[in-house]
């Protein structure tokens, strides 16, 4: 099964147990073990409050690109694989009735339990579209900004990603998504481990090839923002799971994974990439 499909379908179950269960589905699931520690602990109460329960349970993110966005009223957001919606939904709060909020997401399951989600909480500048971020069903120069939480990784061709993230970004808009980052070389068994990469690990990129990336499809400022690091005994329970002799290989991981805030911006009419950073 290809990596596309294997997504598809574990985030789809992740959604229909949210749905049925009110539980978090990827917590007993070990190719969904970015539960913990990677999607603990991301929002504060005050930014749950007023959120349906399910947008909260249905994240599956590893941080939390909203408080780190410097949204601004009246601006128009995209949310790179939305899932439950509860970014978008924060998004669309803090860009105001003047602006609006797009999330993005392939899964049938997960575009349904966000739309409740909306319909609950009653927010209007929402819009949730069905789509692959490869290949984003918005019109060049659209957006003002893209947000994402843990799932530019997940993507079997980020090049690809990056380039349409480019393309619907307005000149002077901003990239602006948290991701699982890695600092240096990691053991080729933990990349070749479909589990992980679902899980939101085995697919990183390394940081400096991440900037690299962004780069070479047009973006400028490009910085990265650590909020987490994470040590072997953090990952030691999703690695053995996925039948990883962890011990064998700790001092190859240890703090090699982090979440990082990723920032870049399409530069302006008339902006050259290096005048744009200053």
């Amino acid at each position: 099964m290809d990596t596309k499909r294997l997504v598809q379908e574990k985030y789809g179950a992740a959604a229909r147990e949210v749905k049925q269960s009110g539980s978090v589905a990827c917590c007993g699931d070990p190719a969904l073990r970015c539960c913990d520690p990677v999607t603990t602990n991301l929002y504060d109460e005050a930014q749950k409050s007023g959120l349906p329960a399910n947008a909260v349970l249905a994240s599956l993110g590893c941080g939390n690109p909203t408080a780190l966005a410097q949204l601004k009223q009246g601006e128009t957001v995209l949310d790179l694989g939305s899932g439950g919606g509860i970014d978008v939904l924060l998004s669309a709060k803090r860009v105001g009735p003047t602006g609006k909020a797009y999330g993005l997401d392939m899964t049938d399951d997960m575009l349904a339990l966000a739309r409740e989600n909306q319909r609950q909480a009653g927010v209007e500048n929402v819009e949730f579209l069905k789509g692959e971020i490869e290949a984003i069903p918005l019109p060049d120069n659209s957006v003002d900004v893209i947000i994402s939480n843990c799932v530019i990784n997940l993507s079997a061709d980020k090049d690809r990603v990056l380039r349409e993230a480019f393309r619907v970004l307005k000149p002077g808009g901003r990239f602006a998504v948290s991701d699982v980052v890695v600092r240096g070389e990691v053991p080729e068994e933990v990349r070749k481990s479909m589990l992980l990469w679902v899980g939101c690990v085995a697919g990183a990129l390394e940081e400096q090839e991440y900037r690299s990336k962004l780069e070479r499809a047009g973006f400028c400022c490009v910085s990265m923002e650590p909020t987490r690091v994470y040590s072997v005994e953090d990952s030691r329970s999703f690695l053995v799971e996925a039948g990883i002799d962890v011990d064998a290989i700790g001092a190859q991981i240890e703090g090699k994974f982090m979440s990082a805030f990723v920032r870049a911006e399409k530069p302006s009419a008339g902006c050259c990439p290096p005048g744009c950073c200053n």
